[in-house]
């Protein structure tokens, strides 16, 4: 319940704005301009509770308070290293950020590529802080996290050892923007053993809010270095790697010093002309700001004496600083993957280049209601969310020369980093895209059921399942109405998600739910109609009062309901009486008449039908996965979230039910819906209740 209240709240939030580029959620309820403010009118430098200077903020394995590498560490504020920090000076630039002892390149290349992108850069460091002007030891970074922007505080006190910087450090030395912003994501994800390993699109992402995609070097489509040269006019955000076949390469160098098993930042690609002849260049960045490539257009190659003073001034040939060129196809033979931060329109001011059009849906998977898993369990995977996508608009330039609609499709499960001090394992995850049918197009209060999924192939996959944060994909599509379904791979997972997708013409989107009602039948009752063994059992127990209670009830039903064949059942509780007595006790004297006897007894008999249908083995219980089919047989139409609760509500450990579990849920809803109907008589779809009038009814 409280979960519950929660989540409504939150989203009561989102739709006020909060979690928005302008709005950012208070990491931590920590509220920087209050507390600085406090602080300078104290006197006191800021000293963060919610990530103190101590051994649990460094890690809990390898970076552990017994681990020998954290030994010697001292945590120091900048001005306890220099005389004259500073924050920023002469401008963020990707000298500005060295790795450490922290393996966290991934990361390091992706705030290399954001010091490209000046207006993007102030987003995730907000301009006006300093080591001069209202210093009080305490500094903010924002970063997206999860379809949401997330405002950090952190106070500037650093691990060091023998007087230096332990992890990320500028270039000059008493420069630290790079490495408080390294503190406020290590704050983020629970640690900096956190931010070990990982893939710079993560990092991306979380500092653009776009979406990312990964292209295997070995199997590169043939226009990549277009997509390369589009994505970078558009401010997109790039990195690079080479694979490790085992940990003993790790930072391993090539001949031609690659650093295998790291992250470098691909910051510009270029066509030359060398004696009439294009050859296409691109430059890397190593965010170690040394260790270069000393193969073919490397800084003191002789392929530089082939190009003009103006060539070579607008490729911005420099000295050893990290950064160097390379042909492509020796990028493509050397690296190993490319990956490509796509921005949102929002992260773009520039009227020059095009945005992409884009979308976003949030969804759980639950065990027992919508943990389908992959098309590999048929039975259950119709169970999975669903999302839709109307494509209408070819591109007017398809990078592959073909007509079509360019759609990129990102699955992220959350909680990826925060959840490794639990031990707790990644869902192995992925996505499938069908074509809707004709009689679905359009329709938004729906879902595509077995009958319309399994008789169909997909037209699109997710290049793989994985157990990553998130998998993206590009494809081209002829214009139509698509659903989306993601999903674990296995079924019975249980996490929560956001799908996001791109486009580069508009396009809609839509969830497809069922409406939320019920057909709740109101049968005309004659004493004639009554049945004559029900009506002895009800006169045997009301005697002359003509009302039985609850506790009279209850023993009548399981009477009754012992004579029906194939259920396997220990009773009605006492829990379902009253809620049965809730349902249909008119006058309000907590007992229930001949008459409303019967009509529970007709509903019983109905709910038998369909409980022994959904019984498919026989054994007197239902399976949980069964219970949107059921419910809609019985007149009530529910969504997800909707489903999610009844499953964690009356399903058992094993997500059956009892038919006991079965009636109690169907009378419960039946009584929600009458109320609700019968506080909304304009159906506007809301009510609005006091203390007591909820209370009243929430207890009921």
């Amino acid at each position: 319940m409280t979960s519950m209240a929660y989540q409504l709240a939150h989203m009561r939030e989102r739709a006020k704005g909060i979690g928005t580029r302008n709005q950012a959620v208070k990491f931590c309820q920590q509220d920087f301009e209050t507390l600085r403010a406090k602080c300078l009118q104290t006197r006191r430098l800021f000293e963060d509770n919610c990530f103190p200077a101590e051994s649990k903020s460094l890690g809990y394995n390898e970076l552990g308070p017994y681990s020998y590498k954290t030994k010697g560490i001292v945590w120091k504020r900048p001005t306890e290293l220099y005389a004259n920090p500073t924050f920023i000076h002469d401008g963020a630039t990707r000298t500005d950020i060295c790795q450490g002892d922290l393996g966290d390149c991934w990361l390091l290349a992706a705030i290399a590529s954001l010091t490209l992108q000046p207006k993007i850069l102030a987003r995730v460091v907000p301009p006006g802080q300093s080591f001069e002007e209202n210093y009080a030891g305490i500094f903010h970074f924002q970063f997206w996290q999860f379809g949401e922007w997330v405002d950090v505080v952190v106070d500037d006190r650093l691990p060091t050892r023998d007087g230096e910087l332990l992890f990320v450090h500028s270039e000059t030395g008493s420069e630290f923007w790079s490495a408080l912003l390294e503190k406020a994501y290590a704050k983020l994800n629970g640690s900096y053993e956190a931010l070990i390993g990982g893939c710079t699109t993560e990092g991306f992402e979380d500092f653009t809010g776009g979406i990312a995609e990964t292209y295997q070097l070995n199997n590169a489509p043939p226009y990549l270095f277009k997509i390369i040269q589009k994505a970078l006019g558009m401010g997109s955000l790039l990195g690079c790697s080479i694979d490790i076949s085992n940990i003993y390469e790790t930072e391993a160098k090539t001949p031609l010093k690659l650093v295998k098993g790291h992250a470098y930042s691909v910051t510009g690609a270029e066509v030359v002309s060398v004696r009439g002849r294009s050859v296409e260049l691109i430059r890397i960045r190593n965010p170690w700001g040394k260790v270069e490539w000393i193969g073919p257009w490397s800084d003191n190659s002789s392929e530089w004496n082939l190009l003009s003073r103006y060539e070579k001034i607008k490729l911005e040939h420099v000295a050893e600083d990290g950064e160097f060129w390379m042909s492509f196809s020796d990028f493509v033979k050397e690296f190993s993957r490319l990956e490509i931060c796509n921005l949102t329109p929002d992260a773009l001011t520039s009227e020059v280049v095009r945005h992409w059009n884009y979308h976003q849906f949030e969804g759980t998977w639950r065990v027992g209601s919508t943990a389908g898993g992959c098309l590999n369990h048929p039975a259950t995977f119709p169970l999975n969310p669903q999302f839709a996508v109307t494509l209408e608009d070819v591109d007017d330039d398809p990078l592959d020369g073909k007509g079509g609609c360019t759609i990129l499709v990102e699955l992220m499960q959350k909680g990826l980093r925060q959840e490794r001090r639990l031990g707790r394992d990644t869902n192995t995850i992925g996505f499938t895209i069908y074509k809707v049918p004709d009689e679905y197009k359009g329709r938004r209060n729906v879902r595509l059921g077995a009958d319309v999924l399994l008789r169909q192939n997909p037209v699109a996959l997710s290049s793989t399942f994985i157990n990553t944060r998130e998998v993206c994909d590009r494809f081209t599509l002829p214009p139509d109405d698509y659903v989306i379904i993601p999903s674990t791979f296995q079924p019975h997972k249980t996490g929560n998600f956001i799908l996001r997708v791109f486009t580069e013409k508009q396009a809609s989107t839509r969830v497809m739910e069922e409406v939320i009602d019920a057909e709740i039948e109101e049968p005309a009752v004659s004493k004639s109609d009554i049945d004559p063994h029900l009506e002895y059992l009800f006169k045997k127990t009301a005697g002359k009062n003509s009302e039985i209670s609850v506790l009279e009830l209850v023993p009548v039903l399981n009477q009754a309901i012992s004579e029906r064949p194939g259920l396997n059942t220990r009773g009605f509780s006492m829990e379902t009486g009253r809620n049965i007595v809730s349902l249909l006790d008119k006058d309000g004297s907590a007992k229930l008449s001949l008459i409303e006897l019967h009509i529970l007894w007709q509903k019983i008999k109905k709910y038998v039908e369909i409980f022994k249908k959904h019984d498919k083995d026989y054994s007197g219980m239902m399976n949980s996965h069964e219970m949107r089919e059921a419910l809609s047989e019985a007149g009530f139409h529910v969504d997800s979230a909707v489903l999610q609760i009844i499953v964690s509500r009356y399903a058992n450990a094993q997500y059956t039910l009892d038919f006991d579990s079965f009636v109690s849920c169907l009378i419960r809803l039946e009584m929600l819906f009458r109320m609700f109907k019968m506080l909304d008589p304009g159906e506007s779809g809301t009510i609005k209740l006091n203390m007591m009038q909820w209370l009243c009814l929430a207890i009921n």
